[in-house]
């Protein structure tokens, strides 16, 4: 139940959230300016949206797909694929793309997002296929470190990840990476690759990198995508990583869009605004949530650079009803109670809150959690601002009323 003083606290909090409502409008309004000017230079028409089949040769529509992508993100190239299943498929696809056996990967944020363990090879479990499984050498240093000594002849990618993924460290922002960016080349040869997830047009412009990777059903789906994954930077980049997509000699001149031409598209023109959505309900959240004594990232008025919000609960059973209470604010499977389970790919149980229109998809509201101390919310997404504030608040009730 919302009580009085909850509603109280949520009339507060828009009032003293209208700057930073009004600065996320205006972060909108240039990334959909940027979208429009894409879709019109590269006069996307209806017949854009007609399926192809089989090899997918000169399919109009995923080419002019990949162009408003290219565009609207300021990269020479890319791809753009509903056969990427995932975020970590399409980060997969870029590494295995640039490197080779013998070359050495270099994460610059530390340990990568749990289901890349797997990918490079370090989660302790034997990895068939993975990256080290290839010869691929690995290193890591924390972020904010010096990693220059590290910054040998055998390293090929510099790896980069923008959000915080279960960690407590805050997201990097587009200028950030975009300095370490222009560090690596100063000193090497390097390809730089971003895991971009969660934080695509939350600010005005993208990171500056050989290649930036995400997820269609993250945010440059707009809600709308059904499926899919993107990669774009260099023309150099963008092709190597084709070649795994596909074939050498082939890459991205096939590929049978499936009548998917069109959810791409048009989730790609709401993104903007459905980002922005994302924004405010994760900025009003942080803003309840701390006025009732819970540790929040970030807080309610610091600057945003993915979807990401955190709420630590410190009680494995209030974490739970966190989730569940998001759960049963969903339009899909409202009625179903998330139990923590062995997600594949993640090294602690998962309670996962994905009540949407689209399987897994994030910028729905979702909210899932390793469970592990200190017993951390992660919370992103929101088709509507309206919605994700009612979700929060009944998240927030779950809590409150959750004996420690």
């Amino acid at each position: 139940m919302i009580t009085e003083k909850i509603a109280a606290v949520a009339a507060e909090a828009d009032k003293e959230l209208t700057d930073t409502y009004n600065k996320i409008d205006r972060i909108a309004l240039l990334n959909s300016a940027k979208v429009m000017k894409a879709f019109k230079n590269n006069r996307v028409a209806e017949s854009h949206f007609a399926a192809s089949t089989g090899y997918g040769y000169d399919d109009i529509g995923r080419s002019v797909t990949e162009k408003v992508y290219a565009d609207a993100f300021g990269t020479e190239s890319a791809l753009v694929r509903q056969c990427i299943v995932n975020g970590t498929h399409a980060l997969t696809v870029g590494l295995f793309g640039l490197l080779r056996p013998g070359d050495a990967l270099l994460s610059v944020t530390g340990k990568p997002y749990d289901t890349l363990e797997d990918v490079i090879g370090i989660s302790g479990k034997k990895n068939q296929g993975s990256l080290m499984d290839f010869g691929v050498k690995y290193r890591q240093c924390e972020i904010g470190g010096n990693f220059a000594d590290l910054l040998d002849d055998s390293v090929k990618v510099v790896y980069i990840q923008r959000s915080r993924g279960y960690g407590q460290r805050k997201a990097l922002s587009p200028d950030e990476i975009s300095k370490i960016t222009a560090f690596v080349r100063s000193k090497s040869n390097a390809f730089v690759m971003v895991d971009n997830c969660y934080g695509e047009f939350t600010c005005e412009n993208e990171p500056d990198a050989d290649l930036i990777v995400g997820s269609l059903i993250k945010n440059p789906g707009g809600g709308i995508a059904l499926t899919g994954g993107y990669l774009a930077g260099t023309k150099k980049a963008v092709e190597l990583a084709s070649y795994r997509l596909t074939s050498p000699g082939v890459g991205g001149e096939v590929g049978a869009t499936l009548g998917q031409t069109r959810n791409m598209l048009l989730g790609f023109w709401l993104a903007p605004h459905t980002v922005a959505q994302a924004l405010k309900t994760a900025a009003f959240s942080a803003y309840v949530f701390s006025k009732f004594g819970f540790d929040v990232s970030p807080s309610y008025n610091e600057p945003r650079y993915d979807l990401i919000q955190t709420v630590t609960l410190h009680v494995p059973e209030k974490l739970k009803s966190f989730i569940r209470a998001i759960q049963y604010s969903s339009p899909v499977d409202s009625f179903v109670t998330p139990e923590p389970w062995d997600m594949p790919g993640y090294n602690d149980q998962v309670i996962m809150a994905a009540g949407t229109f689209t399987g897994g998809s994030t910028i729905e509201l979702s909210a899932d959690a390793p469970m592990r101390p200190p017993y951390t919310a992660f919370m992103q997404g929101a088709l509507t601002f309206e919605s994700g504030k009612l979700s929060v608040l009944n998240a927030l009730s779950a809590v409150l009323n959750e004996k420690a």
